[in-house]
């Protein structure tokens, strides 16, 4: 098969097309997050988050998080297209301040775990997650 000049001008700017949104989605995570801490600066270590390594389906991912000392834990999606997936809270009473659920990610893309701990920090963890059929209409 033969490339003409013009088939190779639309593949290219099909290609630049495609990844143009990809820090976009990654800043609007970064962005989100700042507004929830207030510009805090974010430790590690104190979240520990289970997402399987590869999703052979993006509409059901499961996800575990668990942060002893939390008041809340955040979840974020950073490829998708909102990134904010999910919020738990939790009060005085409860012994585990874990949770479980199932998030739907459109493409292979870090989930983020940002948690309020009690003494007013912020920590966070992320976890990459290879998508191999995209749950978001891809």
């Amino acid at each position: 098969m033969e490339l003409t000049r013009r088939q190779m001008i639309v593949t290219s700017g099909a290609a630049l097309a495609s990844f143009a949104g990809l820090p976009a989605f990654a800043s609007a995570t970064d962005d989100v997050i700042a507004e929830l801490t207030g510009g805090a600066t974010l430790g590690e270590g104190a979240i520990t988050l289970g997402t399987p390594e590869i999703a052979e389906n993006g509409n059901t991912v499961p996800v575990e998080v668990s942060a002893p000392g939390a008041k809340s834990i955040t979840l974020y999606a950073d490829g998708n297209p909102v990134p904010g997936v999910a919020k738990f809270t939790f009060g005085p009473l409860n012994p585990t301040r874990s949770a479980s659920t199932r998030v739907r990610l459109a493409k292979t893309q870090n989930v983020v775990a940002v948690a309020e701990m009690e003494d007013g920090t912020w920590q966070m963890a992320k976890s990459e997650v290879k998508v191999t059929i995209g749950g978001c209409g891809g």
